[in-house]
C-alpha cells in the first residue's frame, strides 16, 4: 500500500480496522505522514500478523 493511498483512505480504514480488532486503540491507529513503518509495526504487534499480512489486510478493507 503506497503512502498516498494510505493517507487518502486512512479515516475510512481506521473505522473498519477497529471493527475487525476491537482492542485496537486510536493510538495504535495513529497515522503520521512519513511514519508508516511505525504504524505497520503497531498493527503487527496487536494483530499478530506479519508486515505483508498487515498490508494485505488493510488493502482488503
Amino acid at each position: 500500500m503506497d503512502k498516498l493511498e494510505l493517507k487518502g483512505k486512512w479515516n475510512e480504514l481506521k473505522g473498519k480496522a477497529k471493527q475487525a480488532y476491537a482492542d485496537l486503540t486510536d493510538d495504535d491507529l495513529k497515522y503520521e505522514e512519513g511514519q508508516e513503518d511505525e504504524l505497520y509495526g503497531r498493527l503487527q504487534t496487536k494483530t499478530g500478523k506479519t508486515r505483508d499480512e498487515v498490508i494485505s489486510w488493510l488493502r482488503s478493507l
